[in-house]
């Protein structure tokens, strides 16, 4: 059983989502290595009944996860647009000027800050995984490779890096020490400065059975009822929320020092009062989640058994770290997905971690020519299925495991 909340340190005695023993979902396996012994871990999400932040243990540090990491953003398409969108929506809303500055928190390989360095604006990436950010700096990005909490943000303060705008994308949830990490921003930022955090909702994860996204290097699960008040203890105050598509429904909360004058949009009382409604101020609604897991569990089997014995072939497309909790927690190895692809040249060639299947190049399929692709990364279904349209030539069809099994049209 975990023990205390990250955040509220009540103590966690409340079941969200049982996914057994799973690897870290990002410890990729080269070949040579497939027969030494791989770590598992408890995956098991809990609720507080505190301030109902949804949450794994800590079993690994970030230091861990994140020193030599495996995932480029620019490899996905949608995500680079998505982030060229904000650059210039931010740009202009705020009047970022050559005068400005720029601080991603998370900055991966550049995907977002190189839209700010070709509009002239300074920008500093702040990217742990030190093998990431040296690809960012090939664009121009200049980055530091470093963690970010309070002391981070001090010593960037002091060598004048100030912030008028900062980004944190997905990076939230990734954190143990929520708090340090929160309190960074209020450090970091100009006293009229902005810091928007994107992360995918809570809301969304429950109502369309996201449970995938749930692996250890998401520590944290956020509604903005709870992200409120994680804010709020930070001495930063939430102005403005957004609703996004991404990564199967997110949130982008606006945020600045307290004392700050950006003015309250209707907004936040709006998706507040959604989440009320949907019962993440209670706790029955997160038990009727527990229960739903279990039954995707069976509908994925159902699927992959009634496929083996048809005699049809499944390979997967992509290598997602939601892809491999979806797996693990399936028991679905090579014997029913021989194969799956991706497109970043970091992973072809390795192994998915617990199940081992191997990872090719798109190309892979077209010479398959398999009766389903299963897609992995079902919140870029529709960039994939464009890209792979080709596979319907030999009557190839697209399947999405999530929110239910579903074969597409």
């Amino acid at each position: 059983m975990a023990s205390h909340c990250r955040f509220c340190a009540k103590p966690l005695t409340t079941s969200f989502a049982d996914l057994g023993m799973s690897p870290l979902s990002n410890a990729y396996v080269a070949p040579e290595n497939a027969k030494a012994m791989e770590r598992f871990y408890p995956l098991h999400a809990y609720v507080c009944d505190g301030c109902h932040l949804v949450q794994l243990e800590e079993f690994e540090t970030p230091e861990a996860i994140f020193s030599d990491y495996l995932y480029f953003s620019s490899f996905a398409a949608s995500w680079v647009e998505h982030a060229r969108r904000y650059a210039a929506a931010m740009t202009e809303r705020f009047g970022l000027t050559p005068a400005s500055r720029v601080v991603e928190v998370a900055s991966n390989d550049g995907y977002l800050l190189q839209w700010f360095v070709q509009a002239g604006i300074p920008v500093l990436g702040v990217e742990p995984a030190a093998n990431v950010a040296e690809h960012a700096r090939a664009k121009g990005v200049e980055s530091v490779p470093a963690f970010f909490g309070e002391a981070t943000a001090r010593e960037l303060r002091e060598k004048g890096f100030a912030a008028d705008l900062m980004a944190a994308n997905n990076v939230l949830a990734h954190v143990p020490d929520i708090r340090d990490f929160t309190r960074g921003f209020a450090v970091l930022l100009k006293p009229e400065g902005v810091a928007t955090f994107e992360f995918p909702h809570l809301l969304q994860l429950m109502r369309h059975n996201q449970f995938d996204t749930i692996y250890h290097e998401h520590f944290s699960y956020l509604s903005l009822l709870t992200a409120q008040q994680v804010m709020a203890a930070a001495g930063l105050r939430v102005f403005d929320v957004e609703e996004l598509p991404t990564h199967g429904g997110s949130l982008r909360l606006y945020t600045c020092r307290a004392g700050a004058s950006h003015a309250g949009t209707p907004a936040i009382a709006r998706i507040l009062a959604e989440e009320r409604a949907a019962g993440l101020d209670g706790m029955a609604a997160y038990a009727a989640f527990a229960r739903q897991v279990v039954d995707t569990k069976a509908a994925v089997l159902d699927f992959f058994v009634a496929a083996h014995r048809a005699g049809k072939r499944v390979v997967g497309y992509g290598a997602p770290a939601k892809g491999n909790t979806l797996l693990n927690y399936c028991g679905i190895g090579p014997e029913f997905l021989p194969f799956t692809v991706d497109r970043s040249p970091h992973k072809q060639g390795m192994l998915l971690p617990g199940t081992h299947i191997p990872i090719r190049a798109p190309e892979a399929i077209f010479e398959a020519k398999p009766d389903y692709v299963f897609i992995l990364p079902w919140n870029l279904a529709d960039e994939i299925t464009r890209q792979m349209a080709g596979i319907r030539d030999w009557g190839g069809r697209f399947v999405v495991p999530i929110p239910r099994v579903t074969i597409l049209p």
